[in-house]
């Protein structure tokens, strides 16, 4: 395959989710061609995946500022920025029409397989980096394509891995045989089959996040239904009760998410979910009725549960990168340069330090892991930084340096904390400050930009 010069060839941006939209929008605004490659049907198909689901940022929160310029023309008009979108607004009202000014440069059901430079596997040295990446994807036929490009932006989230209920990082044992018991999303509880499924039963719900909060509140809300009689939640956390364990409440800058944590608080309080602290999962088993039982690692059964909503994080796809020299922190697999700042072992919410292009970069030139994959397993992320990053890097393959560097990005303490690192001993947490936000907070980018939040 005789390969083109790399400056013809286009900056091939793998999914057409937020982060991955706006990066195109930014490439465009700097005259650089690009090409998103987008798994699904659809613009923002993970995004609709959660559509039930309310974000607790506000419309002007969550519209990448390239995107509107290049949406502006076509008489796009931008939602109430005070009000709140759902998932299902977010992608129907902007990742749609987003995709569709960008035209012909989003290819659809476009799954990329494998991604390395070309005639050049990650042992061989001799003039790696003058070589264009070669992109496989494979389309909804089957069919095998490959497109080369200049540079690649990894937007493909961590939606599609979500981490199991095993405490270990592993599957639990007998979680893949009980897949049939077990979503690893908030249910849509309009649905009237999925309502159906959670309707009068016990249902587990593991985790202690933002997701966990909506999961358990949506549950109570079901139990005080007239069709939900004997709904009931147990709620399973791997550390124990703090007061950081339901947020920030009134407290939180972002008054949405701090109503999840009170109107998980009041599913407690009121008796329609028990809270299991220090649990972590090591068996789930069948009980002779077919119900689940899960086992903790200590040797604790749990009463048997009808069903399990397992909301632990999520964590990023990097086996079609295999062919690529990532620099990837051994922990939370996020880039070396940007793992420190976004340690949930050391950072909290607002101590997240501003970051751009040098901190994305790996020793393979022009690569680039973006939005949520940047974060690896860290759950600090923010759609807003997702946009911030995009926009560093568009800078820094136009040649713009200055402008690549000239990165500002400042998250206050929310009070919303929690998750994962020192939060295993709640009272060691609350001396030290350590943790790590459970959901986005507040971000704010650019010398005097007013106050902006992320957007799940």
């Amino acid at each position: 395959m005789n390969a083109p010069a790399t400056t013809d060839l286009p900056v091939v941006v793998i999914g057409a989710g937020p982060a991955g939209l706006a990066a195109a929008a930014h490439l465009t605004e700097r005259g650089i061609e690009s090409l998103v490659l987008e798994a699904g049907s659809t613009a923002g198909s993970a995004v609709r995946e959660w559509s039930h689901v309310r974000l607790f940022s506000r419309w002007g929160e969550v519209v990448d500022p390239a995107a509107e310029k290049l949406l502006a023309p076509t008489g796009w008009t931008k939602p109430a920025e005070d009000t709140y979108p759902s998932g299902r607004d977010w992608a129907n009202l902007y990742l749609q029409p987003l995709a569709d000014v960008l035209g012909d440069r989003v290819r659809y059901d476009a799954r990329v397989t494998g991604v390395s430079r070309t005639g050049r596997d990650r042992i061989v040295d001799a003039d790696r980096a003058a070589q264009p990446f070669v992109v496989h994807y494979t389309t909804a036929g089957g069919h095998e394509q490959r497109v080369l490009a200049r540079a690649l932006i990894d937007a493909s989230g961590t939606w599609s891995t979500p981490s199991p209920a095993g405490g270990s990082g592993l599957p639990a044992l007998g979680e893949k045989a009980a897949a049939d018991r077990i979503a690893y999303l908030v249910p849509d509880l309009k649905d009237p089959a999925v309502r159906a499924r959670y309707a009068g039963r016990r249902t587990a719900v593991i985790g202690s996040g933002a997701s966990a909060f909506t999961a358990l509140a949506y549950l109570a809300d079901l139990a005080k239904s007239g069709d939900g009689t004997g709904t009931h939640a147990t709620w399973i956390l791997r550390r124990g009760i703090s007061g950081s364990t339901f947020g920030g409440g009134e407290a939180d800058q972002l008054p949405a998410r701090g109503a999840l944590g009170l109107a998980a608080k009041a599913a407690v309080d009121g008796g329609y979910a028990e809270a299991v602290t220090g649990f972590r999962t090591d068996t789930i088993e069948r009980d002779g009725e077919g119900r689940l039982v899960l086992v903790g690692e200590d040797g604790r059964r749990l009463d048997a549960v009808d069903e399990v909503i397992v909301l632990t994080g999520f964590r990023p796809d990097l086996t079609f990168l295999d062919e690529l020299r990532l620099g990837l922190d051994e922990r939370l697999q996020a880039p070396t340069a940007l793992a420190p700042l976004i340690d949930p072992n050391q950072h909290s919410c607002g101590t997240v330090y501003p970051h751009g292009v040098g901190e994305l970069s790996h020793p393979e030139k022009d690569v680039y892991l973006v939005g949520m994959k940047s974060y690896g397993r860290a759950p600090t992320f923010l759609a807003m930084t997702g946009y911030e990053q995009v926009r560093s890097i568009a800078a820094h393959l136009a040649g713009d340096l200055e402008a690549a560097e000239r990165v500002e990005l400042t998250l206050p303490e929310t009070g919303v904390c929690g998750g994962a690192g020192l939060f295993d001993q709640p009272e060691t947490a609350e001396e030290t400050g350590g943790g790590c936000c459970a959901a986005p907070a507040t971000i704010s980018i650019g010398v005097g930009a007013p106050a902006r939040s992320g957007g799940c």
